[in-house]
């Protein structure tokens, strides 16, 4: 099993940053060890369809088009902790953000919810114009 507490969200202004943080706990770590997995983010808007944002795999990063050049994915595999630090916000990234920990026995795009087995519990950003 594994648990993902989400932090660092909040109320912001267009074009002010953030620093969410993920850490991560449980008995899976012990057996493969948490820089082997792959971590995403992932967020939701109100009436909206979670959609992916940034993942950070072994090996490289994978970020959704709408972020790219803005949002930062990265890690800390001494603290078990991932984070998604997000610059020059937009109204539009208004969403509860959501971090995601792969299932190692499933196959599929990094790019889909599918591909994660654990989720965190969300937090929430909202950027005003």
């Amino acid at each position: 099993q594994v648990q993902l507490v989400e932090s660092g969200g909040g109320l912001v202004q267009a074009g002010d940053s953030l620093r969410l943080s993920c850490a991560a706990s449980g008995r899976a770590f012990s057996t493969y060890g948490f820089s082997t997995y792959t971590m995403g983010w992932f967020r939701q808007a109100p009436g909206k369809e979670r959609e992916f944002v940034a993942a950070l795999t072994w090996s490289r990063t994978l970020y959704a088009d709408s972020v790219k050049g803005r949002f930062t994915i990265s890690r800390d595999n001494a603290k078990n902790t991932v984070y998604l630090q997000m610059n020059s916000l937009k109204p539009e990234d208004t969403a509860v953000y959501y971090c995601a920990c792969e299932c190692k026995s499933c196959s599929g795009s990094y790019y889909l919810p599918g591909r994660y087995a654990y989720w965190g519990q969300g937090t929430r950003v909202t950027v005003s114009s």
